[in-house]
């Protein structure tokens, strides 16, 4: 394992020990979240917990259930404890580029149901400006090319000079779970994440974009000298 798996363990760990009996809980999509997953799976079954769990993946109720938690949809209950979920980058004030497991939706409808959002992460994903990562953005299949070309106008307008691209796999365009698809805008850097983000939701076509922004309430992070706690 290497030193940023053993990080994103050890935070996915650090999370699991937040988790109290009787809580609903949000579980994340991608490598980081997985290791949450199994973390708790081991302590609820060690401990006799009794938890329900709100997935943001098929991937994810799949890894779930396999270990043995209890999973239930996101209509099925009034409010979230607690989620647990990784970032692509975490920048100041905890906003974050999330979307690189293409579940970003799913991630922030079960996100914005949650009291509490504890972002987990390796050392490696906390940065000074946010955008070196490309910034997913769930578009409706339907006429897609249209719509980047609009996306491509609004990121233009907000002052970034980046064309977004279709996030293709094998040749084929990546398929969410909800069946849309991904279009990615490599910013470079994001002096004024609040701007992009109400102005992509102003383009028809777009679903959601990864900046999660006043979301987050805390962070755990996994470094070399063991577990940093961030608050917003």
């Amino acid at each position: 394992m290497t030193e940023i798996d053993l990080q994103k363990q050890a935070a996915g760990a650090a999370a699991a020990r937040e988790i109290q009996d009787g809580m609903t809980v949000g579980l994340g999509t991608g490598s980081t979240a997985a290791h949450f997953v199994a973390a708790l799976a081991r302590r609820a079954k060690a401990e006799g917990l009794a938890l329900r769990c709100v997935a943001t993946s098929l991937a994810t109720a799949e890894l779930a259930v396999g270990l043995g938690l209890a999973v239930v949809p996101l209509d099925s209950v009034d409010g979230i404890d607690i989620t647990v979920d990784g970032a692509d980058e975490i920048g100041p004030g905890l906003s974050l580029i999330k979307g690189g497991g293409a579940a970003l939706l799913r991630e922030k409808l079960v996100w914005e149901s949650s009291r509490r959002c504890l972002v987990i992460a390796d050392a490696a994903k906390v940065v000074a400006t946010l955008g070196a990562f490309p910034l997913p953005i769930e578009v409706v299949a339907f006429g897609h090319a249209a719509t980047a070309r609009r996306i491509a106008a609004a990121a233009h307008a907000a002052g970034i000079d980046a064309e977004p691209r279709l996030r293709t796999r094998d040749g084929v365009p990546v398929q969410t779970d909800s069946g849309q698809v991904i279009y990615d805008l490599a910013c470079g850097s994001l002096p004024d994440p609040q701007r992009l983000a109400r102005d992509l939701k102003l383009v028809t076509g777009v679903i959601d974009h990864g900046l999660f922004l006043g979301l987050a309430h805390e962070a755990l992070i996994g470094g070399a000298d063991g577990i940093a706690r961030l608050a917003r």
